[in-house]
């Protein structure tokens, strides 16, 4: 569709002149200049944006892990179980696994804050720990069974757990999307349909989305 696409680091925009964002700054040096802005960067809005996000994203830190399942057990696999959730003492849920790759297990209980761009991306060994504990709890038949794949990410955690889609208050050309609180990737393309149908139409955010619910 001629679009172009970039893989570089965003500065902290410059505050906006008579109401409009006219261009943002890029890693490389290089200017960016357009009519509209999206920023959905994830854990990074809040330093972005630190006066009008701020404090209202913030990173947790969420591991993830990925257990074996016996040789031709087709118990745990995509075709056999659903995905789970257990509400329980803990919040844990997971995946059955897909092409081979690993049962999943994670627990979605909210981590600590971290910066995400520091932060360690080592799984602590209490958290394999207390992964494997549950698995042979709940499911017996994976007692035992290999770590396969581990990883260590971060919600993007707002303060009621809901979408951030909203204009910037002082830039009408500028929206500001994210606060996906562990959801945003599955809702992703519904997401999106929503944001490019509010930035082409030139339509008002939906008042359930909007940065001013947060009004201090």
């Amino acid at each position: 569709e001629g679009g172009e696409y970039k893989q570089l680091a965003v500065e902290r925009p410059q505050a906006p002149s008579r109401g409009q964002l006219a261009s943002v700054t890029l890693s490389d040096g290089s200017q960016l200049s357009a009519d509209r802005f999206v920023f959905a960067c994830g854990p990074w809005l809040g330093s972005l944006f630190p006066d009008v996000v701020g404090d209202r994203v913030k990173a947790t830190r969420q591991e993830v892990f990925f257990f074996g399942t016996p040789p031709g057990d087709q118990r745990f696999t995509d075709g056999a179980m659903p995905v789970w959730a257990d509400h329980g003492t803990t919040f844990m849920y997971g995946i059955p696994g897909n092409e081979w790759r690993g049962f999943k297990v994670a627990d979605d209980t909210r981590g600590p804050i971290v910066d995400p761009t520091t932060q360690s991306r080592v799984p602590s060994a209490e958290s394999i720990q207390k992964a494997q504990e549950y698995v042979a709890y709940r499911f017996p038949g994976l007692k035992g069974a290999p770590l396969v794949e581990a990883r260590v990410c971060q919600y993007e955690q707002s303060p009621d757990e809901h979408f951030i889609i909203d204009r910037h208050p002082a830039a009408e050309n500028t929206w500001i999307v994210g606060g996906g609180s562990g959801h945003g990737f599955k809702h992703g393309p519904a997401v999106g349909e929503l944001v490019a149908r509010l930035v082409l139409s030139n339509a008002a955010a939906d008042a359930q989305f909007k940065l001013s619910r947060f009004a201090r």
